[in-house]
């Protein structure tokens, strides 16, 4: 909005406004005016959270130092979208398709993460949408993100390829010209990527909610995650850079740019008050929404296959539960972990909470800059 007044209409008059042309000015400012709206709001929003009586329920099954927890404010996550969202309407061009591609990929993700927060909250210690529901609204929303994301591709905007880390030359095409020779069947030749873009996106949302246990971890790691995927989307925008590092070049991402700046900013916003001990927990409308908004940049700048090492420990952690869930079913009840996710079990070996999250902050950081560094090793 800003991007089209002050540049696009103004500029011509003023030439002082060029400068609103810039990527990275734009990028900043939407991360400072991020910050900046986090930390204003973050008051107002906390308190109204506890004048509707909208607090946390702690599971009797959790670690019992977290029983004390209960009734702290949750929701929190209303505050990381609002600080996402104006930021990038503000200062993103809004001509670019992707830019609302992944705006309304993670509004539909808070939504579903709004719709569980919310049932939990007014049905006491119901566990709000069961495990299929909340999957199904999951696969529906990105597989809606896979369809824009064909249609841009037909106009040329986006590819459907992978870009394999380590792999110059080797670039498989997830579209399957080769089933649409199968009679009345021509759509099966987009199932694949549709599927694996549906399997990425909620992926990643569930593994950002699995995450969310301890105060400030998916947040802090969110930031580092989020602060990767910045460079990323502005490297492979970027016609010096992208041919230099023999990526595939896409101008139109780069102003994704503006977004994850974004996210950066509202996530640094929401620390403030989420960090130890945290007077407001984000809950699913958050990690939904995170993990929907990191799943979706992904795909869209073809770094799909990179994202375990953008969040690793958001990958860990998920891996954690799937490996304790299969242990128990197949082995008699047996389990790996003492508890899952992967920061239970550290809590119950005795680490305080403090020293679980500083830990996990900085293993997020060393997957983060492994992440980069395979920009060059191809």
């Amino acid at each position: 909005m800003l991007y089209w007044l002050l540049y696009q209409k103004l500029f011509p008059y003023f030439r002082l406004f060029r400068i609103f042309r810039y990527l990275t000015f734009r990028t900043v400012f939407a991360s400072l005016t991020a910050l900046l709206i986090g930390l204003l709001i973050g008051p107002y929003v906390i308190e109204k959270l506890r004048e509707f009586q909208i607090g946390q329920y702690i599971r009797e099954e959790g670690p019992q130092s977290h029983q004390k927890k209960s009734g702290t404010p949750t929701m929190g996550g209303v505050l990381i979208c609002i600080s996402i969202l104006i930021p990038t309407l503000l200062w993103a061009d809004l001509s670019n398709p992707f830019i609302w591609v992944v705006m309304l990929s993670t509004l539909a993700f808070g939504a579903i993460g709004f719709a569980d927060d919310y049932i939990k909250v007014v049905h006491r210690r119901n566990q709000g949408l069961t495990g299929r529901q909340k999957l199904a609204l999951q696969f529906l929303a990105s597989g809606a993100v896979a369809v824009a994301l064909l249609k841009l591709e037909v106009r040329g905007g986006y590819s459907t390829r992978l870009m394999v880390p380590f792999a110059k030359k080797f670039r498989p095409d997830l579209v399957w010209e080769w089933l649409g020779h199968i009679p009345h069947m021509h759509w099966l030749v987009f199932l694949p990527f549709v599927l694996f873009v549906m399997i990425v996106i909620a992926g990643a949302s569930n593994a950002v909610n699995l995450t969310d246990g301890l105060d400030g971890l998916a947040i802090g790691c969110t930031i580092i995650a989020a602060g990767a995927l910045t460079v990323l989307t502005y490297v492979s925008g970027h016609v010096v850079f992208s041919d230099y590092l023999e990526l595939q070049r896409m101008p139109m991402v780069s102003e994704l740019t503006v977004f994850c700046g974004a996210m950066v900013g509202a996530s640094i916003g929401f620390l403030w008050y989420n960090a130890h001990p945290a007077e407001v927990f984000m809950g699913d409308v958050g990690s939904l929404a995170l993990g929907g908004a990191i799943g979706t940049v992904a795909v869209v700048i073809k770094q799909e296959l990179l994202l375990p090492f953008i969040g690793g420990v958001f990958i860990l952690e998920a891996l954690s539960v799937m490996l304790q869930v299969g242990s128990y079913k197949l082995r008699n009840g047996k389990r790996i972990f003492k508890m899952a996710p992967l920061h239970h079990h550290f809590e119950l070996l005795g680490w305080s909470e403090s020293k679980v999250i500083a830990r996990f902050w900085i293993l997020a950081l060393v997957f983060a800059l492994f992440a980069l560094t395979t920009l060059k090793l191809r």
